[in-house]
């Protein structure tokens, strides 16, 4: 194998990377029971562990839960979590009750990400201006995770109705490594056409254009950003 990255991905390639990226999916209601291959995890893990990281830290950790009765205990966490609903007015705060939020007991397996703060690697470049960096570099990680899970044709789901610093104490975590993610990965029945808080109307996406600004805050330009997106199914 060469030793040269491509500095360019063929049509297919750039296609297929898109689709990926457009199809991810929060999953929470769609796990099967089937195991995922070691080597099928190790392609999702190592993926993750490729994303980049202030100073080449590597500040994460893959906490692998596979084992049911540590599951329960997370899964009742969550529960108790859930119901605290009141921060919602009544019809919002019923369909917050009828959403399934987590898949802790039907995918077969969570993952714990986390971060250490601690960690020396990469003498604290990049951290002296923004600390923060390093659980930056961490989501990156979890985004990788997630893209490369949507490839392998696994189902990743998000779980952040929990108390940190409970789920800490259950997985026996010290102090100082912080908890970035909780999530279900498994095989799925199906990857739903859009995401299911949009299907649920929970909430919508924003029109991306809204969200691009020229040079300023203030200096906005709807139209002209529309124009950027005439062709934006196609990759190029």
């Amino acid at each position: 194998m060469s030793d040269q990255i491509p500095v360019t991905f063929s049509e297919q390639d750039c296609r297929a990377i898109y689709s990926v990226i457009r199809s991810r999916r929060d999953v929470r209601s769609e796990f099967t029971s089937d195991a995922i291959p070691d080597d099928v995890l190790g392609r999702i893990l190592d993926a993750a562990h490729h994303a980049p990281s202030v100073g080449f830290m590597q500040p994460w950790d893959f906490l692998l839960i596979e084992s049911v009765s540590v599951r329960r205990r997370i899964y009742a966490h969550f529960q108790e979590m859930k119901q605290r609903a009141d921060m919602y007015e009544a019809g919002r705060a019923n369909l917050y009750k009828a959403l399934k939020l987590e898949g802790i007991l039907d995918a077969p397996l969570n993952v714990c990400v986390t971060c250490d703060r601690e960690r020396t690697k990469g003498h604290g470049l990049g951290r002296q201006s923004d600390p923060m960096t390093d659980l930056y570099s961490t989501v990156c990680a979890v985004q990788n995770l997630w893209l490369a899970a949507r490839a392998e044709s696994v189902g990743v789901g998000w779980v952040s109705i929990i108390d940190l610093d409970t789920v800490k104490q259950m997985l026996g975590i010290p102090d100082h490594v912080h908890v970035v993610a909780y999530l279900c990965v498994g095989y799925v029945s199906r990857f739903r056409n859009r995401p299911e808080l949009e299907d649920a109307g929970w909430e919508h996406r924003t029109p991306l254009q809204k969200l691009i600004r020229f040079d300023h805050w203030d200096n906005r330009d709807e139209d002209r950003a529309a124009r950027f997106f005439v062709d934006a199914d196609v990759p190029r």
